[in-house]
Parts: C-alpha cells; structure tokens; sequence
C-alpha cells in the first residue's frame, strides 16, 4: 500500500470533520449553546484557560483561533475583551454552526473557511495572538509545517497560547480492558486511523471518509514552535483532562499521568 500522503490525510479529514457536524446538532448541549450565547458572560473556557489567557492579555487584542470548530470558544474570547476576534476551521460545515452561534451573539466574530496549510494573506501578519486548544495539533500530518503558518498569522512580538491533551495520553485506551497499560508508543510515526465519524457528543456511526490522527510528542511540538521563530515563555503539564468524559478516568491516580498542558510562544521580531 502506498504511503497516505500529508495532502491526502488533511483531505480525509476535512470530509470527515463536514460529515461529524450533525451528530454534534440536536443534543443538550448544542441546545445550551444556543441558549447562551447571547449573554453577556457567555464562555466556554475552563478556569485552566480563562486563567492563562488573563495573564497573556486579551483586552483589546486581535486573536485568530486556528482551528475554531462551531465558534463557541472565539466567541468566549470576546468575554475577556477582545478587540476582534476570526475563526479559522477547514470544516465548512462547522462553520456554518459557528455563524449560527454568532447571530445570537452580541458581538461580530468573522469566522473563515481556510485549511490551516494555506490561510488567505489577509490573515499574515495581522493578529496580536493566535489561539489552539484541545484536539487542534494531532489532525496535522507536519507539525513543524503546522507551526510555521500559525505563525504566519502573527504580528512581530505576538503570542501564540496553547491549551492542549499531552501527548503523554496518546499512549493510552480508556476503552482497553486495562486502561492503564500503555497500548501504543510514544514515539508512534504513524497516524491512528478511525472510521466512525468523529464524535465528542452526541452518536457515532461508520464515516463515508476515514479521519487520522497523528500522534507528536512534546519534543515535536516544542521544537516546531522554536524552528518557526518562535521563542517558548511558558510551558506548565498538568493533572487534569479536558478531552472527552472516557479520559476522567486517568485523573486523581496514586501514580499521575501529565493528561494536558499549556504553552505560550512569542513571534521574534526580526
């Protein structure tokens, strides 16, 4: 078999992300979305984020979040006062719920169809920071590549804050008979392949087009940030996840796993 390529696996999921958007449609949760996103306090960043995000400074900033999925965190950037706010996903159906959200919102993101590997020029250069949370970094085939664009959205001096699941937790199966025992390695090149649609609410059910995950260890991640000029000012690992409910399990054990972390990174000037 021949080897999947970068451009076929980003392909692969586009399609599979466009064929997900409706089975996160109709549950409680998309219902509590709509319900809140017209108040003025509306957020969907936990404490771990909202914390970190404070510190870094939001207040009268422009901020990209690259790879923003229905909007509900681009729109929560607005809550810690964020000048403007653009949203970037591959997934033109989850835009389409990303504006949904937005027209019950008070504020006016603006929110763009791009894959991340050929952003418009209109996003060069131009925003003071660039957000990534959780389930962003492992769709992309070439993380250093990845980094070398994100980083193209920023201004000389901008921050890049991300919010992610270690890659620790890659070697993992909470859904193993033992969900303790390392199942695959950490220096795994390469990616999982899934063909259930891509799912963290709602019912899952065999995909039309495969979705790959690919798996980088922090090594990966820190040294594409660095190779992309951009300078590391902040790394912390923590305890808790904040993927799915199947990874709780992994909290609060007599020997800690590193289940996330954050990391922040400064676009050099020159």
């Amino acid at each position: 078999m021949d080897r999947l390529s970068d451009k076929q696996a980003i392909s692969s999921n586009k399609d599979a992300w466009n064929e997900s958007a409706k089975h996160h449609k109709g549950t409680a949760n998309w219902q509590a979305l709509l319900d809140s996103v017209g108040n003025a306090g509306f957020s969907r960043l936990d404490p771990t984020l909202t914390a970190l995000l404070l510190a870094v400074g939001v207040k009268d900033k422009d901020v990209v979040q690259l790879g923003c999925n229905n909007g509900r965190e681009s729109l929560s950037l607005f809550g810690l006062g964020a000048r403007t706010v653009t949203g970037v996903d591959q997934s033109e159906a989850f835009l389409q719920q990303a504006r949904e959200l937005a027209e019950r919102s008070p504020h006016s993101p603006e929110f763009i169809e791009a894959d991340i590997h050929q952003l418009p020029e209109q996003l060069h250069n131009r925003f003071d920071l660039a957000l990534i949370t959780i389930g962003v970094l492992n769709w992309m085939p070439d993380i250093g590549l990845f980094m070398t664009h994100v980083a193209s959205t920023l201004k000389p001096g901008g921050t890049l804050v991300i919010y992610e699941t270690h890659p620790y937790l890659e070697m993992f199966d909470p859904q193993a008979a033992n969900p303790m025992m390392p199942a695959s390695s950490y220096f795994q090149r390469e990616p999982f392949v899934q063909q259930e649609s891509i799912v963290y609410e709602g019912l899952s059910e065999r995909a039309v087009a495969a979705s790959y995950w690919f798996v980088h260890t922090m090594g990966d991640i820190v040294g594409g940030a660095l190779g992309a000029g951009l300078q590391i000012s902040h790394l912390k690992e923590y305890p808790h996840s904040n993927r799915e409910d199947l990874y709780d399990q992994y909290e609060h054990q007599p020997a800690q796993l590193p289940l996330c972390y954050t990391l922040t990174a400064i676009k050099c000037s020159t």
